[in-house]
């Protein structure tokens, strides 16, 4: 067994985490923040306070890229608290740039990828002791960063991997090519993490993965999402949700399976990217904006209250305006609560790159602000049906913009603002369920008063 560093006698005694991108990166932070702490290390909020600062990175989209690079230099000059600050990179950019990291940015100490993150205790040593970067980049996993110690970032919420990597490769996305091929979890695994975290008092997890819905098709020659979530219903955690799904993959048992087990929430986030057959065969999404509304109808039919979340992309090389007009007609039949919508962000390294573009930078800008407004239209209409009702809300905290009221969210994922009695501090509530009765409805957010009892 190797022998762990001790990390506070190198003067490596805080740290403090920048976390970017997907819900996988959150969880991997958890189970770095735990394996610092079972070393000896406190965390800390400060930079000033950070003897190391830990980078967990996207590239999701060039903004990411910017995004790190603006950050690590801006801390170039921040003086640390024992006279030397070591900065690590992990994540998506790590895993792809490598050595090529500390060569753009002169004061980035440590580079690991998406599958070492259990080495960068080691590597943290070996840049304190050394003086010169450590760099390490690993092709493939031999485990699960679910093994590893975790500090959570809420008690009562966890991120629970049960895939990682992606078999897909969309023409446009990075992901495969730095998360790895696709990987399931054995299914006793999670349950036996499940039952766990139910112990531990855990009220709602999210099943994590690049593709959800393909879950166990390595390990047991066939899908078996449909079961898992029968088996998270089984456990006495009050929510489940799950991210992402492929389109391609909702499979109809799996929808049944969403419409039968109570814990399992009415929300479900299924990334179009475009409503155009033209483009999505570009993309290689492996299905047609029929196929996808076909799945919206079966979905409604076994949830009718269900509340859909999507990804799209505009503005991806070729797309037209008739391509463009598709994707708001399928927007307007699915009928979003949320859509998280982008301008094509050109990728090194994917077929999309090589693609030619055919539009101006002003007429996607044009496309991207008529979607924005078509999909917070179609968020205030299905939010105005919740006005005078009592919804159940898992309380977050206090709110961001108003701390004197509660933040939380429905069975839907709907945010909800509601105040709390006089004294009563918002976080106190934290992880505990509470009823809201809805007086206002707006395009993003519900508010209203607790429902006493």
């Amino acid at each position: 067994m190797t022998q762990l560093p001790d990390l506070p006698a190198l003067g490596l005694e805080t740290y403090l985490i920048r976390t970017f991108g997907c819900q996988m990166n959150k969880h991997d932070s958890e189970r770095i923040a735990g394996m610092l702490e079972s070393l000896g290390m406190l965390p800390t909020s400060e930079v000033e306070q950070a003897d190391v600062m830990v980078f967990m990175t996207c590239c999701v989209r060039e903004a990411a890229d910017e995004r790190l690079y603006g950050q690590v230099a801006s801390y170039k000059n921040v003086p640390s608290p024992h006279g030397r600050r070591i900065i690590a990179v992990g994540g998506c950019i790590g895993q792809r740039d490598g050595m090529g990291l500390t060569e753009r940015l002169g004061n980035i100490d440590v580079v690991f990828g998406t599958h070492n993150i259990a080495h960068l205790p080691s590597l943290l040593a070996q840049a304190a002791r050394d003086e010169v970067p450590a760099v390490e980049v690993l092709d493939e996993a031999d485990g699960f960063s679910t093994e590893l110690p975790g500090i959570r970032e809420h008690a009562w919420h966890a991120w629970v991997p049960i895939t990682y990597g992606c078999d897909n490769f969309c023409t446009y996305c990075i992901v495969p090519y730095v998360r790895g091929r696709e990987k399931s979890r054995p299914f006793e695994d999670i349950r036996s993490e499940l039952i766990t975290l139910a112990e531990q008092g855990v009220h709602e997890v999210t099943l994590l993965g690049q593709n959800v819905n393909s879950y166990g098709r390595d390990l047991y020659g066939k899908p078996r999402f449909a079961d898992v979530l029968r088996m998270a219903g089984e456990t006495p955690i009050e929510r489940i949700r799950f991210a992402t799904s492929h389109p391609k993959d909702l499979l109809d048992e799996t929808i049944q399976a969403m419409a039968e087990v109570p814990s399992v929430m009415p929300q479900l986030h299924l990334p179009v990217q475009s409503g155009s057959d033209v483009i999505l065969k570009r993309m290689n999404r492996n299905y047609t904006a029929a196929r996808y509304l076909d799945r919206v109808r079966r979905l409604r039919e076994y949830v009718p209250d269900i509340a859909l979340s999507t990804d799209i992309i505009v503005g991806f090389p070729g797309e037209t305006e008739q391509d463009f007009q598709d994707t708001l007609a399928l927007c307007r039949e699915a009928r979003y609560h949320q859509a998280f919508t982008f301008i094509y962000s050109k990728r090194g390294g994917t077929p999309a790159a090589r693609m030619p573009q055919n539009a101006t930078h002003e007429e996607i800008q044009s496309r991207l602000d008529r979607l924005v407004e078509l999909v917070q239209e179609s968020a205030w209409q299905l939010n105005q049906q919740e006005k005078g009702s009592v919804v159940e809300i898992l309380v977050e905290g206090a709110s961001r913009k108003d701390p004197t009221m509660l933040a939380g969210r429905t069975p839907k994922n709907q945010v909800v603002h509601a105040k709390v009695p006089e004294g009563c501090a918002p976080e106190s509530l934290a992880g505990t369920f509470r009823k809201v009765a809805v007086d206002t409805a707006r395009t993003w957010y519900l508010s209203g008063s607790l429902v006493e009892g």
